[in-house]
């Protein structure tokens, strides 16, 4: 019979934004695979992950797996790949002794997840596993809520851009139309900031960070003063909305 391998969403942060499929998925699993970023020497390096605590406010600790993963690898790509190789091995002898292995993600699983890396992996070391997703609350979705942004409406466009894909990528995005969502950019705050300002973009955005957390922090982008900000920092540039109610319609 061939294992099952669902990638649960489990949202940013906040335990009560985790969907009731997305509990029921982690608890019928026979073993919960979360990711652990690795220590220098590859090892686990010890720290609790988001998705780690937010999981284990619905499993027991023993049900759990941490499985170390290259996260924070980007310039070593020969180590990356290894460190891939043997969390892929890890992960493909948990499928092949269990029935249900159910990996857990912050956000979604189809968005910018370590998922979608894990399941082309394991589809070849494992032969005729079932890949399955459940979707999760993303960042954006809870900063919108959390600070009254709107997302979009009517006719815009909504679009996300990775920061580490270079600052120029989000210049292009903010000089479009509709909303700009800009993740991953901590590292480079200094760069985001001044791309609003040229685009004339900085009114109206918000950004935040560790949503739902003790340490969760939302603030105007204008209030920003180009210092580095947590890797996991969210961006919402609203679009421009000068035609009153229902004028983007």
């Amino acid at each position: 019979m061939s294992s099952r391998l669902v990638g649960v969403g489990v949202g940013p942060g906040d335990p009560e934004l985790v969907t009731v499929k997305g509990v029921n998925a982690l608890r019928e699993a026979d073993v919960v695979v979360v990711p652990v970023l690795a220590a220098a020497d590859g090892t686990d390096g010890g720290e609790r992950g988001r998705a780690e605590a937010t999981v284990l406010h619905y499993v027991p600790e023993e049900k759990v797996v941490r499985v170390v993963f290259a996260l924070n690898e980007r310039s070593d790509r020969a180590r990356r790949e290894a460190a891939w190789d043997a969390a892929g091995q890890r992960v493909a002898a948990l499928l092949r002794g269990n029935a249900a292995v159910a990996f857990a993600t912050i956000g979604d699983p189809n968005v910018y997840s370590t998922f979608t890396y894990l399941a082309q992996t394991l589809t070849e070391l494992v032969p005729g596993t079932v890949v399955e997703t459940v979707p999760g609350i993303t960042a954006m979705q809870d900063l919108a809520a959390r600070s009254g942004a709107v997302l979009t409406e009517g006719t815009e466009p909504l679009t996300l851009v990775p920061v580490t894909a270079g600052a120029s990528a989000l210049k292009e995005a903010l000089a479009g139309p509709g909303t700009v969502v800009a993740y991953k950019f901590g590292r480079q705050a200094h760069e985001v900031a001044e791309a609003l300002r040229e685009t004339g973009r900085l009114d109206g955005a918000v950004w935040g960070s560790a949503l739902g957390l003790t340490e969760e922090s939302i603030r105007p982008a204008a209030d920003l003063d180009g210092a580095p900000l947590p890797y996991l920092s969210t961006l919402i540039a609203p679009a421009r909305r000068d035609g009153g109610r229902g004028g983007k319609l």
